[in-house]
């Protein structure tokens, strides 16, 4: 039988953590330290489980890059006191800081989940507990003392999701998160059905370390049918920017117009990195497949294959703040680095 393992939960902010005062009906964070009352059925779950919190909890709205930082340090500095860890997270954008942690993290050999909720624990319909109770058991399961998820995770909904594959997609209904490109981890019903062949397998035995270098000179593009030139040009030419991330259409097409395909030709000239994503959640960019991106293909744009936006765009962050660029960035860009992308 396996032994009681100790399990970090890392509270942010976000729905999740919200009670509602009786008297003003504000919801405001409550008291970590009074998990157990808010939660009482952890008491149940085989595992020992602390708490620790950011000094001010924040809306993720406004997570950002000290925030992630603060996050994969909290990890390391605990990693060898705990078996697994769950980040309580604002829904809004956990898919971003999932993407980035999976990039942060280096030989990481332990579950770490993110979760949270559409509605706050304090409530009495909150799928918050769920959410809760089901990531500390996942987090803590070990069978031959090896943790049945060794990665960056995100549960929500009944399905455990690789967080660098997941996007929000509804903002109304408890099953918050899709990841369209890749089949979830493990779905919990009456029990808990791993999907093993698809969970990340640890490799060697390499010490746990983290490398926060993260460089956030990057912009996102969104296409549009009649898309002026004079925004093109200005994506093109923002200062100190060094990576341009195009949501194209479809499997990655573009406008094929001269003032388009000179705009983007001129900035690569000039060292910016200009990677291509679909608008499409579902799929990936094919360039070349289709005379619309073949001459994208050409000029020296990047595929970001079939990489949802959060997770393009935080693996470019961490690539150039490692000062990768020119054809190292494609390179690096372009390899399956932390089960993101399908090659």
């Amino acid at each position: 039988m396996e032994s009681e393992r100790n399990v970090l939960v890392i509270y942010t902010g976000g729905t999740i953590g919200m009670i509602k005062d009786a008297h003003t009906g504000i919801l405001a964070p409550f008291n970590f330290d009074q998990l157990q009352l808010q939660i009482p059925e952890i008491s149940q779950i085989s595992a020992k489980v602390s708490t620790i919190s950011f000094e001010k909890p924040i809306d993720s709205s406004n997570m950002g890059l000290e925030h992630w930082t603060q996050l994969a340090e909290m990890v390391r500095d605990n990693y060898h006191d705990y078996d697994g860890f769950v980040i309580l997270h604002g829904s809004d954008t956990m898919a971003y800081t999932a993407s980035a942690l999976s990039f942060m993290f280096q030989n990481l050999a332990k579950p770490v989940i993110l979760t949270g909720s559409q509605l706050p624990i304090g409530m009495v319909r909150t799928d918050g507990k769920e959410n809760f109770i089901t990531s500390i058991e996942i987090a803590s399961d070990y069978r031959d003392g090896k943790p049945m998820v060794p990665e960056v995770c995100i549960y929500f909904e009944y399905q455990l999701y690789r967080g660098n594959r997941t996007y929000k997609y509804n903002a109304e209904h408890f099953e918050a998160f899709r990841s369209p490109n890749y089949p979830p981890l493990a779905e919990a019903g009456v029990h808990i059905k791993y999907n093993r062949e698809s969970i990340h397998k640890i490799e060697g035995d390499g010490e746990f370390s983290i490398d926060t270098r993260m460089n956030n000179h990057v912009a996102v593009l969104s296409l549009f049918p009649g898309i002026s030139e004079h925004i093109i040009e200005a994506a093109m030419n923002i200062p100190r920017n060094e990576l341009l991330v195009i949501r194209t259409f479809g499997s990655g097409n573009a406008m094929t117009y001269p003032w388009f395909i000179r705009s983007l030709q001129q900035a690569i000239i000039n060292g910016l990195m200009i990677v291509n994503v679909s608008q499409c959640q579902g799929g990936g960019v094919s360039q070349g497949r289709y005379e619309t991106s073949s001459q994208l293909e050409k000029m020296g744009v990047i595929s970001g294959g079939d990489m949802q936006i959060e997770a393009a765009l935080t693996k470019g962050m961490h690539l150039i703040g490692k000062g990768l660029s020119g054809a190292d960035f494609a390179q690096e860009f372009t390899k399956n680095i932390r089960g993101e992308l399908t090659v």
